[in-house]
């Protein structure tokens, strides 16, 4: 694809970017440390009211929302005096814990004015990288959204190391749309999209209304990970949205203070870059689920259990279990097999195989009593399960 290519009209085979827009109904909107404290002079409370405001008529819509705030560490640096940006890991740590409580505070404010309900929500790479926390995480997003909850999500600075030193809410973004199958990023930033060159160098760059995510083009067209844009600035957006184009994800970048952005954007309007995933979300999650190479293990159902997966798309429930193959963990891919020894479905398992093998047709209700406790009525729900055959 060339750089005309890149600029104009994308190909037929990429979706309508309004119609995209129009339609997506979950939504994970990253927005950065130098928007958020307005350039590190603190937080900006009217510009985190007034993407409050919008994120909440969103909401207000029908849609589902999760916001990816930085800004805790900047926040703090300025509650506790501190004019440059320490080096040290201890310090940028307890300036990410002093911040954190100004952060929460203005999102909680400005979202209950709107008549929205927040939680904070403090991830790390490996939460999301370990399959059970993965999954305790994925349920407890999903379960706030559902209460019209909405998450403001932010890196735990004050326990994790390499983040700080070398990482970035952009990836962030794009895991947490990964983990709950968002349809859309929005990365709100301090640039008004992806340029084909850097337009302070190059007065011919031309810019970057849509693209297919994933491009090696767009790389370089970021300048790479050695430029001036490329330290924490176009590179890690473009990298995010190839991540995030992972879980069938699009992404958009545009400036975070363009009025009404994200109501606009939603409405279908051509605002910033749009970088199309190639793959449609459901695609996405069932070649992911389907091609998993690490099978941890399989529960045998009743034929009935069987044909309410096949046929109805239902949540596997303990009760249609008859048996237990296996030694897994909870979060990990197991296989559901009808009584023959076919392969129904995959899915990521609520309940270790242990716990499993109690459950075995038992009903919902008696979880607690055999277990002591419930992670969910479900030993496969229906979202992280896909039908093989």
């Amino acid at each position: 694809m060339t750089t005309a290519d890149m600029s104009e009209k994308p190909a037929s085979s990429l979706p309508s970017g309004a119609q995209l827009m129009r339609a997506a109904r979950r939504i994970v909107v990253k927005v950065g440390s130098s928007l958020v404290t307005n350039d590190g002079r603190g937080l900006d409370e009217r510009a985190i009211g007034e993407w409050c405001r919008q994120l909440a008529a969103l909401a207000g819509e029908g849609r589902e929302v999760i916001m990816v705030s930085s800004g805790a560490i900047a926040e703090g640096m300025k509650r506790l005096g501190w004019a440059t940006r320490p080096h040290q890991l201890h310090e940028l740590q307890a300036a990410a814990a002093v911040g954190q409580m100004g952060l929460a505070q203005m999102y909680e404010s400005k979202l209950r004015q709107n008549g929205m309900g927040s939680a904070q929500v403090l991830l790390t790479h490996a939460d999301l990288a370990d399959r059970e926390r993965y999954l305790n995480a994925r349920t407890t997003l999903l379960t706030l959204l559902g209460l019209r909850v909405l998450p403001v999500i932010n890196e735990n600075d004050t326990v994790v190391n390499d983040e700080i030193k070398f990482g970035d809410n952009d990836t962030l973004g794009a895991l947490v749309a990964n983990l709950v199958e968002a349809d859309v990023l929005v990365i709100l930033t301090d640039q008004k999209g992806l340029y084909t060159a850097d337009p302070r160098k190059d007065p011919s760059a031309a810019f970057v209304h849509e693209a297919r995510a994933g491009d090696p083009a767009l790389e370089a067209m970021a300048g790479g990970a050695g430029s001036s844009l490329g330290k924490g600035g176009m590179i890690t957006k473009i990298l995010a949205a190839r991540r995030a184009a992972g879980s069938g994800a699009s992404t958009v970048i545009a400036w975070g203070r363009e009025p009404d952005a994200l109501l606009r954007l939603f409405a279908g309007e051509a605002i910033g870059t749009l970088l199309v995933a190639p793959t449609q979300k459901s695609q996405a999650r069932k070649r992911w689920m389907a091609d998993h190479l690490q099978l941890r293990g399989a529960v045998m159902v009743d034929e009935g259990a069987a044909a309410k997966l096949r046929q109805e798309g239902k949540s596997l429930l303990p009760i249609g279990m008859v048996a237990v193959e296996g030694d897994f963990s909870r979060g990990d891919v197991i296989a559901v097999r009808d009584p023959s020894g076919a392969e129904v479905a995959r899915g990521l398992a609520n309940y270790a195989s242990a716990e499993a093998r109690l459950l075995c047709r038992k009903p919902s209700a008696d979880i607690e009593r055999l277990l002591g406790y419930v992670a969910e009525p479900e030993m496969i729900h229906r979202t992280n399960l896909v039908v093989t055959r």
